[in-house]
């Protein structure tokens, strides 16, 4: 009930915390966009190609990861050269479709290291090849 000498008070929607709350969600997308980006294996300083070619696997590659110190891990686990068609055999599940392993080699590593690698992962029937680069 309102009393006579009561004043009307128009109604009003306060729009503050509905702004805090869109920009919290903006906020939150912008961030999870930021690692969105698959960093496929350990970090290290690829070679830089200027024709490189984006490649398009139907599923996600196989990330082998030489370091600078000649490490070659396989999507970031550490594994023995003489362990590599093993450990790849077992995560594609000896499955006779094509999949894609990516090399990551750090720019250092001599050549003859790569070589072995990639020889090592050519034995391995299905797996097609690919070098990971840095644009110029």
């Amino acid at each position: 009930m309102r009393l006579p000498d009561e004043p009307d008070i128009p109604a009003q929607i306060n729009i503050v915390p509905m702004i805090d709350v869109i920009f919290a969600i903006l906020t939150f997308f912008i961030m999870s966009t930021l690692f969105l980006t698959r960093t496929g294996g350990l970090p290290v300083n690829l070679p830089k190609a200027e024709t490189a070619q984006q490649q398009r696997p139907e599923s996600a590659p196989i990330a082998v990861t030489i370091e600078k110190s000649g490490q070659v891990s396989l999507n970031g686990n550490g594994v023995d050269l003489e362990a590599l068609i093993e450990q790849v055999t077992t995560l594609t599940g000896n499955s006779q479709n094509d999949f894609l392993v990516e090399i990551s080699a750090d720019e250092s590593v001599s050549h003859g290291r790569v070589v072995a690698v990639m020889d090592k992962l050519r034995q391995i029937p299905g797996a097609r090849l690919a070098i990971a680069t840095a644009t110029p």
